[in-house]
């Protein structure tokens, strides 16, 4: 039977290889529907919070495409209009790919597709690092089912769980650069790494850089020490042009998010110094993200033993469930009503108790821990004392940095480093999410680690105290956190402040230890659990050191250790609650409120509306074009009127954006009489030099008859004339991308437009000749119009669109080349294939 399994089929690919993969395939497919079960063969939906509001900021463009076959990159369902580039981006070159992407997830439906995939990725990662195929199992296993990665199906955050899922492939490609497969890796490489741009969330592709530029630098230190460099200069060749087909394949969408980007909040920067008239000699803010909001997601210190033991911080705030996130109390838990019952605590404690969430980390909230399970804990610590070469020391002092680094404002002097000094740190909000390179990086050197134990003869004389003192250690965290479960903080510290300050605390006395007790149990009961799965991890490796359990049994029964362990786990933020029956969703996904419905009564073509209970939530903008909505990177010109001015209810600015619906409430609803339509004639435009100086002036001024504009515009504007009677400006035609207008003025004179304006991409006409708009009230569009009668003609259409997608395709085809010559080099190559090219610079 051995012979047959090592029969060779193609090149250096045997029988038992085709064998093990496809056992494995059909295990992560198993494992992938088994978990969703049954709401994945129900056809159920996850109402995912993130993906609704992808769905409400693309409605307007969705449908316009629908009826029209034509692609808008710009919106007007969301602050007053934006570009599409990070809302729906969708580009003909790119999707070139989405074939290989579909048969990578073999046709299955989300989410069981993501889970397959996630493990997939990792399977083919520990395979370029050389192990057998059941480690490989082990360490997909252990990936894929990090707890981060399930919080982030049920909130919907997509785009980085697909980044996710194709880092460990990306760089199984780079491992086998460096082994010295150029051709196969390459090609890997590259494919994977244009799927992980396509994704589209470069915080994640950007963090995945720290890993793999260290897994690059302890390449080169092997190479040293092996006398090969010029081996590691050939793979990095390689890789260069992988990274370079990549990039090209998403040229489209990676050059007009970085052009987009220096207008927003997330790269750009607020020309604001200082409210209204308080600017003195100020200077503007440097780019990039404010270091508060960037740190405002931060994990705890202490918090960082939920890698460990997933509850030792309480678990979660919210559990999404049927489209709705549900709050986690303190009164829903077992011990709250256990001591209710008991008569241990008070029916005033215990409604108390309805107003703090299980969670008491250092994060404002969050939908779960980052557990990587406690077995992989304890075999990344035995990898950390027995593997040798730098790779190991790569993975450990990367993990080290991802830790510390997600400590944010915990570790303020490290994170102010890395924000004015490390390129495009400042970009990125949630430091927490950094803590992914640790999921990567801890279960390659568990399963590395596992692999060297049992590798030797003598594997417990040799490895006795090192496999001790790492399970002995993780078992003693565990232990200690059981028995004295405060030892990670104080159980309501914040919140008992927040009562005693409110005089609260006097109608609930006893209130502190209850929460300390209701809190300690859901510690206490997770790090008793995690000790179980230590000790029983611990078991099986000594009966295999023992002789009693052969390698591939000992390896398969701790990966069925980490299933159970983490499958356990995630059913409390993924199970059947967290679905909604396809026949209770909504058609469209939105039900209209009854404001809603009366609103959509009014057929004008354009005009916006401001929901003052929802303002911040993207919900509205799946029906109107509204003031508010929710995007993280919203231009910072508008950020800037929403705090200096619609924050503080200037109506003026309301109606110089043409709101004509203010949204009191679900069932309420104004007209604003004053809403200045589509465009209009100003009398008066004063000139600024600053912008602190063009928002003082809004403060107190009216739209209709006046405007303010900075002086870099003088030459697009010129100089207001007074208002005709007669004259008139008014919109002919809408569409979310192409608006038109005509006019008529006795003398000429300035029009502004209620419209956003934004420095690039919209192409303006005034009867089929070209202008140049300007700037006008800090955000709006603005054209010096001659006397007469014309046609004006705004269309949205960035030149970096069609002159990018051509490079896409020749990339995306060069991908696939590179593949089929990988493919056709592993079946036919072994007559040109010198002896020992194969070899790793890797540790063995």
């Amino acid at each position: 039977m051995k012979s047959n399994l090592d029969k060779k089929l193609i090149g250096s690919l045997t029988l038992g290889d085709v064998i093990h993969f496809a056992i494995a395939v059909v295990a992560f497919a198993a494992i992938a529907w088994i978990y969703f079960y049954p709401n994945d063969v129900n056809g159920d939906v996850l109402q995912q919070h993130d993906v609704m509001q992808g769905i409400a900021n693309s409605q307007e463009v969705n449908n316009f495409e629908q009826q029209t076959g034509e692609k808008s990159w710009w919106t007007d369902a969301l602050f007053g209009g934006m570009p599409t580039f990070q809302i729906a981006p969708s580009y003909e070159g790119t999707s070139y790919l989405n074939p290989a992407s579909a048969l990578y997830r073999l046709g299955f439906p989300q989410p069981v597709s993501w889970l397959f995939i996630l493990m997939l990725g990792f399977f083919l990662l520990m395979l370029a690092f050389k192990v057998k195929w059941y480690y490989a199992v082990l360490g997909a296993i252990g990936y894929a089912f990090s707890s981060y990665f399930f919080i982030l199906m049920g909130a919907g955050h997509i785009w980085k769980l697909m980044v996710l899922a194709y880092i460990p492939p990306t760089i199984a490609g780079i491992v086998w650069c460096y082994r010295g497969k150029y051709l196969g890796g390459m090609a890997v490489a590259a494919l994977f790494a244009a799927l992980q741009l396509a994704s589209n969330h470069v915080q994640m592709t950007y963090y995945s850089m720290f890993l793999i530029g260290a897994l690059v630098i302890a390449f080169l230190v092997k190479a040293i020490m092996d006398k090969k460099i010029g081996r590691w200069c050939i793979a990095t060749a390689c890789l260069i042009v992988a990274a370079a087909l990549a990039l090209l394949a998403n040229s489209p969408n990676l050059t007009l998010t970085y052009k987009y980007t220096q207008e927003t909040m997330r790269g750009g920067h607020s020309e604001l110094t200082a409210k209204g008239e308080d600017a003195v000699n100020a200077k503007p803010t440097e780019g990039g993200l404010d270091k508060d909001y960037i740190t405002q997601w931060s994990y705890g210190k202490g918090e960082t033993f939920t890698l460990l033991i997933p509850n030792c911080k309480g678990g979660a705030s919210i559990k999404p469930e049927h489209g709705e996130n549900r709050p986690l109390l303190l009164s829903d838990t077992p011990k709250a009503e256990q001591m209710s019952n008991n008569g241990e605590m008070g029916q005033t404690e215990y409604q108390a108790l309805h107003q703090f969430t299980q969670y008491f980390g250092d994060q404002p909230m969050t939908n779960g821990p980052v557990y990587v399970g406690a077995l992989i804990c304890a075999l990344f610590l035995l990898g950390c004392l027995i593997v040798k070469g730098p790779v190991k020391w790569a993975l450990l002092i990367i993990t080290i940095i991802s830790i510390l680094l997600s400590w944010g404002h915990n570790m303020m002097w490290l994170t102010d480093w890395m924000i004015d000094h490390f390129p495009m740190y400042n970009k990125f909000r949630t430091v927490s999410s950094i803590l992914v390179i640790a999921e990567i990086a801890m279960p390659i050197l568990a399963v590395l680690g596992l692999r060297e134990l049992f590798k030797e003869p003598d594997g417990w004389r040799k490895h006795k105290v090192p496999l001790m003192v790492s399970f002995g250690l993780c078992a003693a965290i565990c232990l200690l956190s059981a028995l004295v479960p405060s030892v990670f903080g104080h159980f309501s510290a914040d919140e008992y402040k927040g009562l005693v300050a409110t005089g609260e605390i006097q109608q609930y006395p006893t209130i502190d230890a209850a929460i300390a007790a209701v809190r300690g149990a859901l510690v206490s009961a997770d790090a008793w659990r995690s000790l179980l799965i230590v000790l029983v991890g611990f078991g099986v490796i000594f009966a295999a050191l023992k002789g009693k359990l052969n390698e591939l049994a000992a390896v398969l029964i701790m990966a069925g250790i980490v299933l159970v362990d983490m499958y356990t786990v995630n059913k409390r933020y993924i199970n059947a609650d967290t679905f909604t029956s396809r026949y209770e969703v909504p058609e469209n996904n939105y039900a209209p409120r009854p404001v809603d419905t009366q609103i959509l009564q009014d057929k004008d073509m354009n005009y916006r509306v401001m929901d003052l209970q929802h303002f911040g939530e993207a919900m509205p903008s799946f029906f109107h074009k509204a003031v508010g909505g929710y995007h993280a990177a919203k231009l910072s010109r508008y950020n800037d009127l929403i705090n200096n001015q619609i924050a503080n209810n200037n109506m003026q600015v309301l109606n110089m954006l043409n709101t004509r619906y203010i949204i009191i409430d679900d069932q309420t609803v104004q007209r604003n009489p004053g809403a200045l339509g589509n465009a209009w004639f100003v009398d008066s435009l004063t000139y600024v030099n600053t912008a602190d100086e063009e928002m003082a002036f809004m403060d107190n001024f009216n739209p209709a008859v006046s405007a303010v504009a900075d002086a870099q515009f003088k030459q697009q504007l010129g100089e207001a004339k007074a208002v005709q009677p007669g004259d008139t400006i008014y919109e002919t035609s809408y569409a979310p991308n192409h608006l038109t207008y005509k006019s008529h003025s006795a003398s000429g004179g300035l029009a502004v437009f209620s419209e956003v304006y934004f420095p690039w991409g919209w192409k303006v006409t005034v009867d089929g000749k070209p202008v140049e708009m300007g700037r006008a009230n800090y955000v709006l569009r603005a054209l010096q119009l001659p006397a007469g009668d014309h046609e004006i003609d705004f269309k949205f259409a960035p030149d970096e669109v069609s002159k990018t997608q051509t490079w896409a395709k020749i990339a995306v085809i060069a991908i696939y080349l590179l593949l089929l010559l990988a493919i056709n080099y592993a079946i036919f190559g072994d007559k040109f294939r010198k002896k020992g090219e194969e070899e790793t610079v890797l540790n063995k």
